[in-house]
């Protein structure tokens, strides 16, 4: 799974990221995927982070809590949080 040139099922990949890579920042440092499949998948690995981050405060499950801080970090490494920010403020009227 380590391997960043490794070929990949994108299908599989895009519905369990997690199950795929080991890191997120094996998404970021691949260069056989556009950014735009890259944000999908940290996306997605970001909504199942959060998911599984309920889960432990309801006392649910037990497991590896600086997951989401991660997808977070390789999402602003893509650059994706300055473009949300560039958004929202080409958006507001002053």
């Amino acid at each position: 799974m380590g391997d960043t040139t490794a070929k990949i099922d994108l299908k599989k990949a895009l519905l369990d990221p997690a199950g795929t890579f080991e890191r997120p920042d094996e998404i970021v440092r691949r260069r056989d995927l556009p950014r735009s499949t890259k944000l999908r998948l940290l996306e997605e690995w970001e909504r199942e982070a959060r998911e599984l981050e309920v889960a432990e405060e309801e006392g649910i499950t037990g497991g590896e809590a600086s997951m989401l801080s991660r997808v977070r970090q390789a999402i602003a490494a893509l650059g994706a949080d300055d473009e949300v920010e560039h958004q929202a403020a080409s958006t507001k009227h002053g």
